[in-house]
């Protein structure tokens, strides 16, 4: 039997590619997302209530590795990227059907006639996710503090503090501006998870690296005393 599922909705995030997204909701809190919902569902009525929630559960497509296909074990980084564990006692993006659960704040619900958008807070979402259902946090029922969580016991520790160039402390306070967040606290929460490979953490390596957030690369090194946030380089326009 075969079911056809259809997006509700999508994402816009600052997350432009999968490399230092978070790897659980919540982690940065500072990071904002909006879902967009899609016609036939963009009707006031679909979300009519949802405002007295606090959070809600997303179900999503794991659109950026989607045609990798799936995996029976995968590594976890969590346990330094080689052990490996059965696809289905992980996380993982790889698996049968490329279906995630999410779980972000509702900061907000924006109506205006057929626009209707969801904001968001902590969701740990690569722009544009196809989103496949919305559903409200309930926390007498979803939160559950007597449960074992395996492998992934507690929250991974901040690492290493994070430190600014004169550079990018400038390149902060534009894109802050620009982007109507605190794009400052949103880079150190999520560098402070060290988003290297769990083999790489911890260790001091002549490089320099990138990723992508909202319309420039964020640019970083580590050094004995902790990371350093080189700058934050404007992308060039596509062709």
């Amino acid at each position: 039997m075969k079911y056809s599922l259809s997006p509700i909705g999508a994402i816009t995030s600052p997350y432009k590619e999968k490399f230092g997204i978070p790897r659980q909701p919540g982690l940065v809190t500072a990071a904002r997302a909006t879902l967009t919902l899609l016609p036939p569902y963009n009707l006031p009525e679909t979300v009519r209530g949802l405002e007295g929630f606090s959070h809600v559960w997303l179900i999503f497509v794991f659109h950026g590795t989607q045609a990798q296909g799936w995996k029976p074990t995968v590594r976890p980084p969590r346990l330094g990227g080689n052990a490996r564990l059965g696809v289905f006692a992980t996380r993982s993006t790889f698996r049968p059907n490329p279906i995630g659960l999410t779980v972000a704040e509702l900061c907000g619900i924006q109506v205006s006639g057929s626009n209707i958008t969801l904001e968001l807070a902590g969701a740990d979402l690569l722009d544009g996710t196809p989103i496949l259902d919305i559903k409200p946090y309930l926390p007498y029922a979803d939160a559950l503090p007597q449960a074992r969580a395996g492998f992934a016991p507690d929250a991974p520790l901040a690492p290493q503090p994070v430190m600014f160039s004169a550079q990018a402390s400038q390149q902060c306070a534009q894109k802050q501006a620009q982007w109507h967040t605190d794009v400052r606290v949103l880079i150190e929460q999520i560098l402070s998870q060290d988003p290297r490979p769990s083999y790489q953490q911890g260790q001091v390596v002549d490089r320099v690296y990138a990723m992508r957030l909202y319309d420039f690369d964020l640019r970083w090194h580590y050094t004995a005393a902790g990371i350093e946030v080189l700058e934050l380089a404007d992308l060039k326009p596509d062709p």
